[in-house]
């Protein structure tokens, strides 16, 4: 069983900060880092060290390159990538501070130039049963998630970063949402204010999409699984945290590819959260992901 992971392929510029930089403010950054990235591409590489047969379909410029050679290093297929040869590689700012925390700022590029004819020769690559992996950072979404349903494949949606597009989308074909709390607020049209409670926002979820298995991530709190049949809390682990960039990608990547290696729900939630862990300890976005061998055998 394959994944396809559709996403954002993008080059990231990492600006290391004291703070952000605040309206009518100029800092100057202690350094500069320039790193693969993108929420799709981050997830792809996930997916593929957590052990799963993964493919990704997007598009990049000539100048991304390089992208996918870092891709195939870490086990990725890029056989459904498109290079386009007049418009830019998608990139990201991101002001990374003292605390570890980020900021970005997104352009996309060649992530928001798909066309429906790359979407079906995709599609073409694609057998039933397989999952496709989807964000919030290319376009043709809509398209690409009505001939996943009509092919049969188990479309998993993690709506990053989150607008009014992600609720005009067909949310009844996902089987499996992975969202934060914020994310889930704004998915259900509410607000979510701090000291939330986290049971009930599971539940209007459920409510709201009651055939899908629902993953919330709670930031430090860990997570919580929802479906049909269980619910649960899954703790975080405690690390020092000096980057958080691709630690949901991370997530989300080990959460999937362990249920693709056949890994129980509550084993794959618990190899997500140990996985996500160490992608904090580390700078960057895809450079971050540990590998599976990493994983299993890192100590908290």
């Amino acid at each position: 069983m394959k994944v396809f992971c559709f996403g954002s392929l993008n080059i990231d510029y990492t600006y290391k900060v004291d703070h952000f930089v605040q309206k009518g403010e100029t800092i100057s950054s202690e350094s500069l880092q320039v790193f693969s990235g993108g929420k799709g591409l981050n997830q792809s590489i996930a997916l593929a060290k957590a052990g799963a047969d993964t493919w990704h379909a997007g598009s990049i410029g000539e100048d991304g390159r390089f992208l996918l050679a870092q891709m195939e290093e870490a086990g990725v297929h890029t056989q459904c990538i498109t290079v386009l040869e007049e418009t830019r590689t998608g990139n990201a700012i991101i002001q990374n501070d003292t605390e570890g925390d980020n900021c970005i700022i997104l352009y996309g590029g060649a992530n928001q130039a798909i066309t429906r004819e790359q979407v079906d020769e995709v599609m073409r690559q694609c057998q039933k049963g397989d999952f496709l992996v989807l964000q919030n950072e290319i376009n043709e979404l809509a398209y690409i998630m009505e001939q996943a349903h009509k092919n049969g494949l188990r479309i998993v949606l993690n709506p990053s970063p989150m607008n009014e597009k992600i609720r005009r989308l067909p949310l009844e074909y996902v089987d499996y949402f992975l969202l934060n709390e914020v994310e889930a607020g704004q998915i259900l049209g509410r607000e979510v204010k701090e000291g939330f409670d986290k049971e009930e926002l599971g539940k209007a979820l459920r409510e709201c999409f009651p055939k899908a298995m629902i993953v919330l991530t709670l930031g430090k709190e860990g997570s919580m699984y929802l479906d049909e049949k269980e619910s649960f809390l899954q703790p975080s682990y405690r690390v020092r945290a000096v980057d958080t960039t691709a630690a949901g990608d991370t997530f989300t990547g080990y959460f999937i590819g362990g249920l693709l290696r056949g890994l129980a729900v509550r084993e794959a939630m618990d190899l997500a959260a140990r996985a996500s862990a160490i992608a904090v300890t580390r700078l960057g976005a895809s450079p971050s992901i540990p590998c599976l061998k990493e994983v299993e055998a890192y100590s908290f």
